[in-house]
């Protein structure tokens, strides 16, 4: 019995006492966590980050100040008896933007991108049909060549040649300019390559005027492409009325005898004929800018040619390749090489004079430094380039 331990009639009140106070020491624990929540939520809540401040000061008013509700109506409690009320929202202000916010001005967004291509497409197309279109005299139409001709080319230009264009600096932004390029590649692309570069890369992004041989014009299809591109027939007539109006104008004077070399002689210039271009240059007193074009001997490489039967098709050439005629339609796959454009300093004419067109010996002359600048510069860019096509 001296062992035995008295226990107290309240001994479960301090049990109680303290389950209590750990229940409410929970309930507290909840409350802030909860609240941590909610203010956590307030933070990261895309609506309440976009909320209006005067929203949110308006709901603290709310909940201090005990605004009471009569018949659907709320009338101010009396701590917010003696404050102005907010003036009225205006409809043309809340509703209109003047495009800051990214909308389009009428409270709308502004249209897709494809929305404004399709809206530009069906413009150029009632323009088309209605026959609201302007061509110079030779044919030209400039909207035609950028928005559909030049446009269907440009992924051969930028993806599969990535022609490199130097020299941009050296052709006039304005007034007439004669470019003497030299010519390859079995299908006369480069000229089209050089167009380009022109007109999408020349700060004043000029439009390439090109003289064409008469075949081309003969070809259906193919001639009325070329009128509508800028191209006009290679005599020295339209030549000198093109450089008189101040158009920039283009000339391979090598023509099928560059085009449709074998692959042996690629680089090497054939005979620039009897000298027309530089007379034209002579007469109009325009600059002459060399073009070296590297690239384009690789995209068709000639190993033989039938001429036999270019004789009766009437063609200067049909060639023979390591792909045509052995593939059939896919040998017309030109090869991807690696083109290099260039524009080199231009040759001053005016020093001689128009009368000095008359002179055989000065025309030869000119001719010869001309070819002979553009020969150099392709031995130079031939060891500038890492591999054909790279």
């Amino acid at each position: 019995m001296a062992d035995a331990r008295v226990i107290p009639i309240d001994g479960d009140r301090p049990r109680r006492r303290a389950s209590t106070a750990s229940a409410a020491d929970a309930v507290a624990a909840g409350a802030s966590r909860a609240s941590g929540e909610r203010a956590r939520g307030r933070r990261s809540s895309p609506l309440l980050a976009g909320a209006d401040p005067a929203g949110t000061s308006l709901s603290r008013s709310r909940r201090t100040s005990g605004t009471r509700r009569t018949g659907g109506t709320r009338e101010p409690a009396a701590a917010d008896a003696g404050r102005e009320p907010p003036p009225p929202a205006d409809p043309l202000s809340a509703d209109a933007s003047d495009g800051t916010d990214g909308t389009d001005g009428t409270g709308g967004r502004p249209p897709a991108e494809w929305e404004q291509k399709a809206a530009a497409a069906l413009a150029f197309l009632r323009r088309r049909l209605t026959g609201e279109v302007e061509v110079d005299e030779f044919g030209f139409d400039p909207e035609l060549t950028d928005a559909v001709l030049l446009r269907l080319m440009r992924p051969l230009y930028d993806r599969y040649f990535r022609v490199e264009v130097r020299g941009l600096e050296n052709v006039p932004s304005h007034g007439g300019a004669l470019v003497v390029a030299n010519h390859s590649g079995t299908i006369p692309l480069d000229s089209v390559m050089t167009q380009i570069a022109l007109r999408e890369h020349h700060p004043a992004r000029r439009h390439l005027r090109m003289l064409g041989a008469d075949l081309i014009f003969q070809t259906p299809f193919v001639g009325e492409v070329a009128r509508k591109t800028g191209t006009t027939l290679a005599c020295n007539a339209d030549a000198e009325r093109l450089l008189s109006k101040g158009e920039l104008v283009g000339v391979w004077p090598e023509g099928f005898k560059g085009i449709g070399k074998p692959f042996s002689e690629r680089y090497k210039l054939q005979r620039f004929g009897r000298g027309g271009f530089v007379s034209a240059a002579l007469r109009t007193g325009v600059p002459i800018v060399p073009c070296a074009i590297v690239g384009a001997e690789e995209i068709y490489p000639v190993i033989g040619n039938m001429r036999t039967v270019a004789r009766l098709l009437g063609l200067p050439y049909v060639p023979v390749t390591p792909t045509f005629p052995w593939l059939g339609p896919l040998g017309a796959i030109p090869l991807p090489s690696k083109w290099i454009i260039e524009f080199g300093e231009p040759i001053d004419t005016t020093e001689h004079g128009p009368g000095a067109a008359e002179d055989p010996m000065l025309v030869f002359n000119i001719t010869d430094q001309v070819r002979e600048t553009i020969q150099h510069a392709l031995y130079r860019l031939l060891m500038d380039r890492r591999s054909v096509f790279f």
